[in-house]
């Protein structure tokens, strides 16, 4: 796929210090422009299945070419996911469930799709921007005017979800695109990163840090405020694509 910046990305991801299992789940699709985490839902029954669910129908749908198709073909495999999810949970009888974020990139355009808590970011002249906005009861309240938004960081209700892929026949997804420039990063994070560690925190090792570095400061800081959910991160890095050019062999004179 011909692609106008060099797209450079590395992921992690660990089951965190208080959680035996770890139900994140995540996949790179680096040679077509797609990278997915999922965080299966901590609580409900088989939530590693769920997140498994999830990134096994982005990981086998084929992209088209074309941007905007790309993006739709990404949110039918969301769909479709959450009709196996949500049969699967209908046929055990059981709540299942998990989040995911997604990454595409086409040419000189990106497109983040999600469900749930889990979170892009992306970094541009050294400012973070959030592209996701939580599903969850907490962020509803905050809209709402009820709490405001420092009050949310240590809500107790912070990781009950509003919306989640396998908890219904249907789901909506939520798409923003825009265009890609040189220099940008892309952080992908399920809620064991975006939830101990600041905003600000993330720019900074996202700012000083190479990727393969980032990623590891991210986790390491994560673990370090005790890592009470899975952690999983992606960066993506888009770089200007470099041009070789070649001297004339005999020196270019005549």
């Amino acid at each position: 796929m011909n692609m106008p910046f060099r797209l450079v990305s590395v992921a992690t991801t660990h089951p965190g210090l208080v959680r035996r299992v770890n139900e994140d789940r995540h996949c790179e699709r680096a040679e077509d422009g797609l990278w997915v985490v999922a965080d299966g839902m901590g609580g409900h029954a088989h939530g590693d299945w769920a997140a498994h669910a999830v990134v096994q129908a982005l990981e086998g749908v084929a992209l088209p070419a074309d941007f905007d198709a790309a993006v739709q073909t990404v949110a039918d495999g969301v769909h479709s996911a959450n009709r196996r999810i949500w049969a699967e949970a209908q046929r055990r009888e059981q709540q299942m469930g998990s989040t995911v974020v997604a990454l595409l990139i086409r040419g000189d355009r990106f497109a983040a799709l999600w469900v749930g808590d889990s979170r892009a970011y992306l970094l541009r002249d050294d400012m973070l921007v959030p592209l996701t906005r939580d599903h969850s009861q907490v962020q509803e309240m905050v809209d709402r005017g009820l709490i405001a938004p420092e009050e949310a960081a240590h809500h107790p209700r912070g990781h009950v979800l509003a919306r989640a892929i396998g908890v219904g026949a249907r789901i909506a997804v939520d798409v923003v695109a825009d265009n890609v420039e040189p220099g940008d990063r892309f952080l992908l994070c399920s809620d064991g990163l975006s939830g101990p560690v600041a905003d600000e925190e993330l720019r900074q090792s996202l700012v000083r840090h190479a990727p393969s570095e980032a990623v590891e400061a991210l986790l390491a800081q994560a673990l370090a405020r005790g890592a009470p959910d899975n952690v999983t991160a992606i960066i993506v890095a888009a770089q200007e694509a470099t041009r070789l050019t070649f001297a004339d062999a005999g020196g270019g004179r005549s």
